[in-house]
């Protein structure tokens, strides 16, 4: 397993780094003051320290759209990519006022017009007029998002090493499976596959559960163990080199499903080949929608899908959001999680996810686990 800091790959980096700078000059912004980590992973190429957690904004990383230079807060540089020198490092510091004062030091601070954000804090709100004195402050959050749901080559590459290790722990959890077995056992097996292949960083709570008989989106209640006839439904996500696997499977414990429980795996193949043909280049994230009600299927309360890269990326696609799902279109080279469900009374649910990839002329499942 890896422990050090290491800097992504100089082609990952600058990928990444280019789309974000094609899309400030879209967005029509001089400066991107960067908080969020996957945002400051994206543009800069490295993990940082000490970041886990809720906390309040900070300007972790400063792009400037005229000269393409990366500004970081960071007190090491380890982990810091070549192409960061060391001037461009800003020593990490308690007191907010060091850190504006830094940044107002920096090439252009003086004659920014905008100047973007992804976060901001009631404090910071009235700390960076003074590094930016004749900008405009806006929302930069858009710009990141434009940039980030269309994935370059190499994380595609990154995401389907990611989406092999969630596989790969999944098929270790699934051999688990027996009557009497507990869902904490399985969660277990699952996660020490996941960090026997290098992984230790988990991106869900829930991995291994017994869908509920009476109630759809439940656990079944009991005591936490598998018995024979369940549908036991397990989540693999996993956190490789920042990037996020997924891949999800219902098992019918006890033998090859039968009778009510192999129409309900029947109709989940029927909801995914509606879904599977709403993946395609152009189409809304409303056709991942609309797939539920062709199928004859109720919308789940989770996203029906979301964009997979550095954690949870754009596009979302649920059914709270109808309107932004309308109005956001499927682009070649948007990886998305994209989930079936499907519930009987007195049988309980089939769940699937699969990892997708938008192609040209349609899409590539990256998931290898059989369905």
């Amino acid at each position: 397993m890896r422990t050090e800091i290491a800097p992504d790959a100089p082609a990952l980096r600058y990928g990444r780094r280019d789309r974000a700078l094609a899309q400030m000059e879209a967005h029509d912004l001089d400066v991107l003051v960067l908080g969020r980590q996957a945002n400051v992973r994206y543009v800069a190429g490295t993990p940082q320290r000490w970041m886990a957690g809720t906390r309040s904004f900070a300007p972790n990383c400063v792009l400037v759209r005229a000269s393409g230079a990366v500004h970081l807060l960071s007190s090491s540089e380890q982990g810091v990519p070549e192409d960061i020198p060391h001037d461009h490092l800003n020593e990490v510091s308690w007191n907010p006022t060091n850190i504006i004062a830094a940044l107002a030091l920096l090439d252009g601070a003086l004659t920014a017009r905008r100047v973007g954000t992804d976060a901001m804090s009631p404090l910071f709100a009235q700390l960076l007029p003074l590094a930016f004195p004749r900008a405009e402050l806006v929302d930069g959050e858009p710009a990141m998002r434009a940039a980030r749901s269309v994935k370059t080559a190499e994380e595609v590459a990154a995401l389907r090493t990611a989406v092999a290790g969630a596989d790969s722990a999944l098929a270790a959890a699934a051999s688990a499976l027996e009557d009497g077995v507990s869902e904490q056992t399985l969660t277990g097996v699952l996660m020490e596959a996941m960090t026997a292949g290098g992984d230790s960083t988990p991106a869900n709570q829930d991995v291994a559960w017994v869908t509920s008989r009476e109630h759809p989106w439940r656990r079944a209640s009991g005591d936490g163990r598998v018995r024979a006839g369940d549908l036991v439904a397990i989540s693999a996500a996993v956190l490789a080199g920042g990037y996020l696997g997924e891949v999800g499977r219902t098992f019918a414990v006890g033998g090859p499903p039968d009778g009510n429980t192999a129409a309900l795996y029947r109709r989940w193949d029927a909801l995914w080949e509606k879904l599977s043909g709403s993946c395609r280049p152009g189409a809304p994230g409303s056709a991942l929608l609309s797939a539920y009600a062709a199928a004859g299927e109720p919308s789940p309360p989770v996203p029906v899908a979301h964009g997979l890269g550095l954690g949870f990326d754009p596009p979302v696609v649920s059914a709270l959001l109808p309107r932004t799902a309308a109005a956001g279109r499927l682009e070649p080279g948007m990886v998305l999680a994209v989930t079936g469900y499907v519930f009987e009374p007195g049988v309980g649910s089939v769940f699937g996810r699969q990892s997708v990839l938008i192609t040209e002329d349609g899409h590539e499942v990256l998931t290898t686990s059989p369905s």
